[in-house]
């Protein structure tokens, strides 16, 4: 009888461990959901900055107003190039992760990092160079105003690639099976590099 007892009270015990992992396995992981509420939330914003460009363009008898200087193409084709290219550089670091290669996450992801500060670097030395200031009139304000906005999340990426370098530095904290700062820091990053396809056709190419 007591033995019939324990054996009841084990399969009771193994049957409320198992639902509860399945209980906890069950839900869906909402922070993907909410970074992508998030993203969404940011593209409103840069596309209602965009919309007030393409008015503004639309209104003005000149775009830009006639006496403001050309923007050059070479510096900023070139960051287009260096973040473009980062995308594909830290997807590396993500196909490397999900293989349990640790060295390789930090490697790719570190150069991703060095072509952020690169990019912040050559539109530091843009402004510097540009030849108008920020109230010089209505094209030079929506320039700074896109321009500044975008290398703000640049910079606010870059701290979220540096933050994922840190938290590598333990060993085990990413894997193969628990990633999601890495896939977090990509997706931000991503949308980051659509933001600018657009705004450098908008501002640079088609203005």
């Amino acid at each position: 009888m007591q033995g019939s007892t324990l054996e009841e009270s084990k399969l009771a015990l193994d049957y409320h461990q198992s639902a509860e992992a399945h209980h906890h396995g069950g839900h869906p992981d909402h922070r993907m959901f909410g970074l992508v509420l998030f993203l969404i939330a940011e593209g409103m914003i840069f596309f209602g900055l965009f919309a007030a460009f393409v008015i503004y363009s639309s209104i003005l008898p000149q775009w830009p107003p006639e006496g403001t200087p050309e923007l050059e193409l070479l510096l900023p084709g070139i960051n287009t190039f260096i973040l473009i290219s980062s995308s594909f550089v830290m997807h590396l670091g993500q196909n490397a992760i999900k293989k349990n290669d640790e060295k390789g996450l930090r490697l790719w992801f570190g150069i991703t990092a060095i072509m952020g500060v690169l990019f912040l670097v050559g539109q530091g030395y843009e402004y510097t160079h540009t030849g108008f200031g920020l109230t010089t009139n209505l094209f030079t304000s929506s320039f700074y105003a896109l321009t500044g906005f975008h290398g703000l999340h640049v910079t606010f990426g870059l701290l979220l690639i540096l933050a994922v370098l840190w938290r590598s530095r333990s060993q085990g904290h990413y894997s193969s099976q628990s990633h999601f700062g890495v896939e977090a820091a990509e997706l931000y990053w991503h949308f980051v590099d659509v933001i600018w396809i657009i705004l450098f056709i908008l501002v640079y190419l088609l203005s």
